[in-house]
């Protein structure tokens, strides 16, 4: 299969999307790993999400269209805004993808229960002055308040042995020892780097499948080099408070980038484990 749709594949696709759809749904899983690109610069989930941008194409590193959805209250996203936000539900085989999606049933509520133990969010700070913009936005250090999380602000290249996971962001080409540490159903889990949501090509960093392999529920990367701008990357603050105040991952990844055009939303998308949804 291509890694890459060019226009007129993609305006095909997103026609018959649009017409089969219509107003009355709000998201989309996308059952697929490749394509997960259009035109090798935007990401296969933006492009079906806001349409395919070309304007920064040929100088990718320029900035963005802003995401209307960013930091809103709006559980309707396609009746608010006409972006009917997705997620490619991606995997390296198809048992890994059967897990994914067995991790993100299992997660739903989990951690309202009471008597739950508290899960761990993981920023880091890696020596990576250029992976490491969002540090400036990382939230303070302990209790949530409000929530039973507990946030830690590691300095380190790579967290080990760590237990209960439910967030790891960090900033870095590679991340090490990620099979040594327990990630929770419904994590989430990313890092800041050129070339996270390239599936297929070998290009010297490690992808968004990483995560999902280890564990994660839910990850995210940029398909064409964005340069260092925070923006094009999963805000720390608004991915932790949007997420325990009952978000699915899509809902919760999408709000928290404000310019998405490049990215790719990787995981299954209706995770919630701190939704008090009925079943």
């Amino acid at each position: 299969m291509k890694s890459t749709l060019t226009v007129d594949e993609f305006t095909r696709l997103k026609a018959k999307i649009d017409e089969f759809f219509g107003d009355r749904v709000q998201a989309l899983a996308l059952v697929w790993r490749m394509p997960y690109s259009v035109e090798h610069c935007n990401g296969i989930t933006a492009a079906v999400t806001l349409g395919f941008d070309g304007s920064f194409c040929k100088q990718s590193c320029a900035t963005t269209r802003p995401s209307k959805y960013f930091g809103t209250g709006s559980i309707r996203p396609y009746r608010d805004f006409k972006m009917r936000l997705s997620m490619l539900l991606a995997a390296s085989s198809v048992e890994g993808a059967k897990a994914l999606i067995d991790r993100g049933v299992k997660s739903d509520g989990s951690l309202i229960l009471k008597g739950v133990p508290t899960p761990n969010v993981h920023f880091v700070t890696t020596y990576d002055l250029h992976r490491n913009v969002r540090k400036y936005f990382y939230p303070p250090e302990g209790k949530v308040p409000g929530a039973n999380v507990r946030v830690h602000l590691d300095e380190t290249e790579a967290i080990k042995n760590k237990s209960r996971v439910l967030m790891y962001l960090t900033g870095s080409p590679n991340v090490d020892f990620l099979d040594t540490n327990e990630f929770l159903p419904g994590a989430l889990a990313d890092h800041l780097t050129s070339f996270g949501g390239v599936l297929d090509t070998p290009h010297g960093q490690m992808t968004v499948l990483s995560w999902i392999g280890a564990g994660a529920t839910a990850s995210y990367g940029t398909t064409s080099e964005p340069c260092a701008h925070w923006q094009k990357f999963p805000h720390p603050q608004a991915l932790l408070l949007f997420y325990v105040n009952g978000a699915t991952a899509i809902e919760t990844y999408w709000k928290s980038v404000v310019w998405p055009q490049q990215g790719l939303f990787v995981g299954e998308p209706l995770a919630a484990p701190f939704s008090r949804a009925l079943p």
